[in-house]
C-alpha cells in the first residue's frame, strides 16, 4: 500500500500567511459594508436575497484553494511503497579479461577483446542483484571498476576497455591477484571471480599457481576461461601498406588455467568462439545463485503532477468567474 510523504515539509510554513489574508479579508468585508436608516424593515420581510449573495465570499475561498495547492505543490509530495521481502542473488563477481594484444586475433568475431567485452557486459546485465567489478590485465594489471552495484557504471567503465592502453605482455598471475584484493574484504555469501586469458604467463612478480593460492585463502572460487580456437588463428599485423593478416599459433597454458580452478573450487572452460563464450557464461551464471532474503523499498514518486493541475484549473475558474458571471460579487 502506498503512502504520501513530503520532501520539502518545510514549505508548509508557507501555510500561515493564509491567516493575515483572511484577517484582512474579513476586515476589508466589514468596512466596505453600506448602512441606512430606515423607520421599518416590514416592507423588506418577504423580499429574497439575490443569487450572488450566497456566492460572495466564493471567489476569495477559490483563491485561498489555489494559494494551499501550490504550497502543497511546493512540499513536493512523494509516495512510496512498503516494505517488501524479496531474494536477491548474494554474489561479489570481479571478472578479470586479458587485454593483451594477442587479443586482438580474429578467430572470434569481430575479435577476441571485443567479443569478451560484448559477451561480459550482457553477463553483468543479466545480474543486477549482485556486485560486479572489473580487473584488465596485459604486462601489468590494474583496477577498471570496483565493486558496485551501479551496473550503468561498471557497463560505461567495461565499454572503454582496449587492447595498447597497458604495456603488453600476459600477466595472469598479476592479473588473479588484483582481482583477489577487490574481493578480500567483501562480506557477500559467495565471491568469485571469472579470468578470461589467450596466453601463457610471461609478465609479472607472481606466479598463477601463487595468486591462486591466495584465493584460497579469503574464500573465493576462481572460473577460469581459455579464449581462443585451436591451432592457428588470423591475427592483423600493422605493416606500411595497411593491416596484413597472418596466422599465429594459439597458445593457451591450459594447465595453469585448470590448476588454478581446481584449487578454487571453480571450473575450468574453453571458448573457441563466441557462441561458446555465451554459454560459459551462461553456465556460470547457473552456478553462482546464492540467494539471499533481504527488505527492499521502493523509489519514491513525485506526485505535485496533479496537485498543480488542479491549482492552476482553480485559478482559471477564478478568472473567468470573475470576468463573467461573478464579475461585480464582492
Amino acid at each position: 500500500m502506498s503512502s504520501i510523504e513530503f520532501a520539502n515539509k518545510e514549505y508548509f510554513w508557507l501555510l500561515t500567511i493564509l491567516i493575515p489574508v483572511i484577517a484582512w479579508y474579513i476586515w476589508r468585508l466589514k468596512k466596505s459594508a453600506a448602512s441606512m436608516n430606515i423607520s421599518s424593515l416590514g416592507a423588506f420581510k418577504n423580499t429574497g436575497r439575490p443569487w450572488k449573495y450566497y456566492f460572495r465570499h466564493f471567489m476569495f475561498g477559490l483563491r485561498i484553494l489555489s494559494i494551499t495547492a501550490l504550497i502543497i505543490v511546493l512540499a513536493r509530495p512523494q509516495s512510496t511503497d512498503k516494505w517488501e521481502d524479496r531474494k536477491i542473488e548474494g554474489v561479489d563477481i570481479v571478472i578479470a579479461l586479458d587485454i593483451s594484444g594477442s587479443m586482438l586475433a580474429e578467430d572470434f568475431k569481430p575479435n577476441r577483446i571485443d567479443a569478451a567485452k560484448e559477451i561480459g557486459m550482457e553477463f553483468v546485465s543479466s545480474r543486477p542483484d549482485d556486485r560486479m567489478g572489473l580487473v584488465v590485465f596485459a604486462g601489468e594489471s590494474f583496477t577498471q571498476c570496483p565493486l558496485t552495484i551501479d551496473h550503468a557504471v561498471l557497463l560505461n567503465l567495461f565499454g572503454e576497455v582496449k587492447s595498447g592502453i597497458i604495456e603488453d605482455g600476459t600477466a595472469i598471475g598479476m592479473g588473479l591477484a588484483t582481482a583477489v584484493n577487490r574481493l578480500k574484504d567483501s562480506k557477500a555469501v559467495s565471491r568469485v571471480i571469472i579470468l578470461l586469458t589467450d596466453g601463457v604467463n610471461n609478465m609479472g612478480n607472481i606466479s598463477p599457481v601463487a595468486a591462486a593460492e591466495l584465493a584460497v585463502e579469503y574464500g573465493i572460487r576462481v572460473y577460469t576461461i581459455g579464449v581462443g580456437k585451436n591451432g592457428m588463428a588470423p591475427y592483423p599485423f600493422q605493416t606500411r601498406f595497411g593491416i596484413q593478416y597472418q596466422n599465429v599459433e594459439v597458445r593457451i597454458d591450459e594447465e595453469v588455467l585448470q590448476k588454478i580452478a581446481e584449487k578454487t573450487g571453480g571450473k575450468y572452460f574453453r571458448a573457441t568462439d563466441n557462441d561458446r563464450l555465451r554459454e560459459i557464461y551462461k553456465e556460470i551464471d547457473s552456478l553462482e545463485k546464492t540467494q539471499l532474503e533481504v527488505r527492499s523499498y521502493s523509489q519514491p514518486r513525485e506526485e505535485f503532477a496533479i496537485i498543480m493541475l488542479i491549482a492552476i484549473c482553480i485559478l482559471v475558474l477564478e478568472q473567468i468567474l470573475s470576468l463573467t458571471i461573478l464579475k461585480n460579487t464582492f
